[in-house]
């Protein structure tokens, strides 16, 4: 499918962001910024995918790196840095979400710039990404985000979001069969 393009492609990326967060851990902030380069636009995705609010978003995208700056040090490298990061978005996300209490519908500007910085998403697949995923749930929404997205496996998401692996293998079949369904009404 044409979002799959966006999954981390290089096998050594989990090592060179590994040695970045342990720069950050020594003060390095031009290594925060490669981070950032590097995770931002999935940081956004996920929590925009939790929160439905772009300003909420940003937020909490914001809030995530001034985290990793923080806990940089503490960071146990595993061979998964992404997951790190977004368990630290995770719990950000659903701390704001505790303390307001509500959640909106995502317009679709905000589906548009969650995936604007994604160089293997064009402007017209950002588009028809954007209106596949808001036919989907939360939760599917989220493990399709997790796993086409940012390259996580679905046993990966299972821990980050606390179900079964069964649970998030049907959830994210039953999502690819309503955008496959919803493409093939489309495209007739």
């Amino acid at each position: 499918m044409f979002w799959l393009a966006a999954m981390p492609a290089a096998l050594g990326e989990a090592d060179r962001l590994e040695n970045w967060i342990r720069q950050v851990a020594q003060g390095d902030k031009e290594a925060l910024g490669l981070l950032y380069q590097q995770t931002g636009a999935g940081v956004y995705g996920y929590a925009l995918s939790i929160l439905k609010s772009r300003q909420d978003a940003e937020d909490v995208q914001q809030e995530v790196y001034l985290q990793v700056w923080r806990s940089a040090a503490s960071y146990s490298p595993k061979g998964k840095p992404m997951a790190w990061i977004f368990t630290i978005t995770k719990n950000l996300a659903l701390m704001r979400l505790r303390e307001q209490k509500r959640t909106v519908a995502v317009s679709p500007q905000d589906w548009e710039a969650a995936f604007a910085d994604l160089e293997s998403v064009d402007r017209e697949d950002g588009i028809v990404l954007k209106e596949l995923l808001e036919t989907l749930s939360d939760e599917e929404r989220q493990i399709v985000v997790l796993h086409a997205v940012a390259g996580f496996k679905h046993r990966e998401i299972a821990s980050l979001m606390k179900l079964g692996l069964g649970t998030v293998l049907s959830k994210y079949n039953r999502a690819l069969k309503k955008l496959k369904n919803l493409e093939k009404g489309e495209a007739t």
